[in-house]
């Protein structure tokens, strides 16, 4: 009895030193959604004003630019898989990269070779646990995504775009990420970005503005050359930002979760060690009372 008490004591200490572990992680989850929610908004406005100006120049202009030519066939397509660069996050990981692998599936079966490129150290691992070969990956930096890593992936997947496929280019590029959503749900997603189509970030009530009539200084295709690579860029990094923000709030869900899990533990636990207790009293008592009926018993 004496050992079920001290087992059930250690196993108490464990489940409190859990709780507190992950409570604590719980609590820098919750500040860090916080900041990271406020950069996607704060990206907001540049992104729309960007896109509004690109799909301006698309739309009123008749340019057959590299980056908004669709290609005759599409034989290879670039995946961008964004992950984390740590775990404790619930299915954060899995289910982008569970996303990745069906898109490659999907890919494969109409015919297209598919490269990879990678962000974040769960992606990285995953490939190479698995022995799945890569172009290039980024990690160290997804908690806190800055501008400079985003300029870093557009300028690589242009030149890659700009090359032909015979070549070690591709066709196609496509961005794999997990999309905040609130702070219950993160839903992965596809998003095509080369060749361009031009989608409005957010639905607005100007979606029935008449847009004014342009006109480009030197060119269209001058403009287009200029304003491209920085919308690439502001895709790029608003799909880190979304990342980070989804990340956040799945290490929080995740955390709670633990908590949670950790107070059901010791209440077990506290239960059992009573009950084992109260067991150990009832045969010391018993053995009191029997050893004493004997002693009367002799006399």
């Amino acid at each position: 009895m004496a050992a079920s008490l001290r087992v059930y004591t250690q196993k108490i200490k464990s489940a409190q030193t859990t709780k507190k572990i992950t409570k604590a992680m719980e609590l820098i989850a919750a500040s860090r959604i916080q900041k990271a929610q406020a950069r996607v908004q704060a990206s907001a406005p540049y992104s729309r004003a960007i896109t509004r100006a690109v799909s301006a120049v698309a739309t009123h202009s008749n340019v057959d630019h590299p980056l908004t030519t669709e290609p005759e066939r599409i034989t290879r397509t670039a995946v961008v898989v964004f992950s984390s660069d740590r775990g404790l996050a619930g299915a954060f990981n899995s289910q982008i990269l569970r996303e990745a692998g069906e898109l490659t599936e999907l890919l494969r079966e109409q015919g297209k070779d598919v490269v990879h490129y990678l962000v974040g150290r769960k992606a990285v691992g995953y490939f190479q646990f698995r022995r799945r070969s890569f172009v290039k990956d980024w990690q160290g930096g997804t908690d806190n995504p800055d501008f400079e890593t985003a300029r870093e992936i557009a300028s690589t997947l242009l030149e890659a775009f700009a090359q032909d496929a015979a070549d070690g280019g591709v066709d196609e590029i496509v961005l794999v990420f997990n999309r905040f959503v609130s702070m219950i749900t993160q839903t992965p997603e596809t998003v095509r970005l080369l060749p361009l189509e031009v989608v409005e970030a957010e639905a607005d009530d100007t979606a029935s503005e008449i847009l004014p009539l342009y006109e480009f200084e030197p060119d269209a295709a001058t403009v287009l050359d200029q304003l491209l690579p920085v919308y690439i860029e502001s895709r790029i990094f608003n799909a880190m930002l979304q990342s980070a923000a989804a990340k956040h709030a799945a290490t929080q869900k995740a955390m709670k979760s633990a908590s949670d899990n950790a107070d059901t533990l010791i209440t077990d636990y506290t239960r059992l060690r009573n009950n084992a207790r109260q067991a150990e009293i009832t045969q010391q008592i018993a053995e009191i009372v029997g050893g004493a009926d004997a002693l009367s018993t002799s006399k």
